[in-house]
């Protein structure tokens, strides 16, 4: 009896772990002052507020602005799983929505969101564009985001590309991290959406330019543009 209760915990547990990933990965909505916007973490992706994580949680911090309030910070299901497990995530990538406080409760209109996004693009300075990008993110100070080239200009829609080189983990071994932000504008709201990668070669770019379009394109379609 022993033995078959420990089978049916082994079929049963993996079950539940899935089915809670398939939940947490539903659109879902939030409010922001008189506005209704639907969010969603993309497929492989799952949002980890809810888990109430002091670890997790500090980690999104740590992403953003304080002055930018968090609307959803999403890991890998496989990361999910490890962290549910007591092991550390890989967290080679990850996601995070963020809205900026001072405008949470307004309604922003086209000329002020052009404003908006002007200064932000307008503090990370010039765009480097680098021909080599590991020689160029080798040449910075550790941990500083660089500011590499805007990616989408649009009136809803304004991109930017940014790495870091990150300290070793192991020996003299680099790092490197890219990420995407984007400003977006729904429903007179303004979204700062993040996508973030480990940076190894061309495939891993690849990716984070793909999957900041995808992500970007079906939020705004859940919210009808």
């Amino acid at each position: 009896m022993v033995d078959r209760m420990a089978a049916v915990r082994a079929l049963v547990f993996p079950l539940l772990a899935a089915l809670s990933l398939n939940c947490t990965a539903a659109p879902f909505a939030v409010h922001l002052g008189e506005a209704r916007l639907v969010l969603d973490s993309p497929p492989g992706f799952a949002d980890t507020l809810d888990l109430a994580s002091p670890r997790l949680r500090e980690l999104a911090e740590s992403l953003t602005s304080a002055s930018n309030r968090i609307l959803l910070f999403a890991l890998t299901d496989a990361d999910l799983r490890l962290f549910s497990q007591g092991d550390a995530p890989a967290l080679h990538r990850y996601l995070l929505l963020a809205t900026p406080r001072a405008l949470e409760r307004d309604s922003v209109g086209l000329s002020r969101f052009r404003d908006f996004t002007a200064e932000s693009v307008r503090s990370l300075g010039e765009a480097a564009t680098p021909a080599d990008l590991k020689a160029f993110l080798d040449a910075q100070a550790v941990g500083r985001a660089n500011f590499l080239r805007v990616l989408r200009s649009e009136p809803l829609a304004v991109s930017q590309l940014l790495g870091s080189r990150l300290p070793p983990r192991y020996g003299d071994t680099p790092r490197y991290l890219l990420f995407t932000s984007t400003q977006l504008l729904l429903r007179g709201k303004v979204l700062a959406v993040s996508v973030y990668t480990g940076y190894n070669d061309a495939a891993d770019a690849a990716w984070l330019l793909d999957m900041t379009q995808r992500w970007s394109g079906e939020l705004q379609r859940l919210n009808g543009r």
